[in-house]
């Protein structure tokens, strides 16, 4: 099982380390010891990181922008069938779901709370001015 330090956890969910700090102390998310660092399991980084998107996207309007191609993120789930898979990754406030094979998903160690990248190619973008 993966772990993050908080800098990383805040990376992953795109505030300040004094943020992640301050959620961390409020009991927003668990975090353990390990000498003088404070880490977060992956599994319990993932379902915060949704709980946040969920709340972000709850009567928020949709920012001016263009998305961009790689989206860095964290697991959320891995559905594992006989031949293919499907992985969820949250990132940020968006959820990426990707079909790929299930030898791909055992090679690349994808588990839940594990860090990942999802990279879009598309050769129709469509953009929104809201």
């Amino acid at each position: 099982m993966e772990s993050y330090t908080i800098g990383q956890a805040a990376r992953l969910l795109g505030v300040s380390a004094d943020t992640a700090r301050r959620w961390a102390d409020a009991d927003r998310f668990p975090t353990r010891r390990e000498g003088n660092r404070r880490i977060v399991d992956g599994p319990d980084l993932a379902a915060f990181c949704v709980a946040v998107a969920q709340e972000a996207a709850e009567g928020a309007e949709a920012p001016y922008t263009s998305a961009r191609n790689a989206f860095p993120g964290i697991v959320t789930a891995v559905k594992l069938g006989t031949v293919e898979a499907q992985v969820e990754i949250q990132a940020g406030p968006h959820r990426i779901v990707s079909l790929l094979t299930r030898e791909a998903v055992e090679e690349l160690g994808l588990e839940v709370g594990a860090q990942a990248t999802a990279r879009v190619k598309s050769t129709s973008v469509f953009i929104d001015r809201t």
